[in-house]
């Protein structure tokens, strides 16, 4: 019997990719369930979202810690307190080190608008364009303290048209990222996915 798995939402912007695996878990597409939506802004759009769906949504402020190190580790500990497993970040802005990712070893994961390696950081969708390729998409990994470096668990492939711009084709790669994102956490709750160094391998 596949058990729910807790998983905690770290955002920092509008929340498009936490409300997709919000409406995958309530339509039971997804045994899983959100714990805690936390945030590094105050502001975010996603926050209000939450709190909307009757989720438990909070806002960590990074001003009040000393160094990253503190925020890290202030921020894993209330994860911890809420009872999540799984760390999933939705447009969260912020690098976590080790701090952070020692109290969930292969346990958080994260989703980029490029195929990983290629075009990681800021603006993934205009560095593509921009650089002429053919294909682009998404890319669901997990999180390692570099930059968008960490084990590719699975990736969804969006062409490119010649009349795109950096905008239409940011718009049908986060098609994609609603798609795909939910199917991994449900992969993982599963227990279907399996790391060996940096390969990943699913289970059928």
């Amino acid at each position: 019997m596949v058990r729910t798995l807790p998983i905690g939402i770290l955002v920092s912007g509008r929340g498009s990719n936490m409300e997709a695996i919000a409406d995958a878990i309530a339509c039971g597409r997804v045994p899983a369930r959100i714990q805690v939506v936390v945030s590094d802004r105050r502001e975010a759009r996603a926050l209000e979202l939450a709190r909307r769906r009757g989720l438990k949504a909070l806002y960590l402020a990074p001003g009040d810690y000393p160094s990253r190190q503190a925020y890290d580790r202030a921020l894993a500990e209330t994860l911890k307190k809420e009872g999540v497993e799984l760390v999933v970040l939705a447009g969260f802005m912020r690098l976590l080190g080790r701090d952070f990712l020692d109290q969930f070893p292969n346990a958080v994961i994260n989703i980029h608008p490029s195929l990983l390696p290629a075009f990681p950081g800021l603006n993934a969708q205009r560095q593509a364009w921009e650089y002429g390729v053919k294909f682009s998409g998404c890319t669901v990994h997990f999180v390692d303290a570099g930059m968008d470096t960490g084990p590719i668990i699975a990736q969804a492939v969006v062409p490119v048209k010649d009349e795109d711009t950096p905008e239409t084709l940011a718009a049908r790669i986060l098609v994609e990222e609603h798609r795909l994102y939910p199917e991994v956490i449900k992969w993982l709750a599963e227990g279907r996915v399996t790391l060996h160094g940096r390969r990943v391998s699913l289970k059928i």
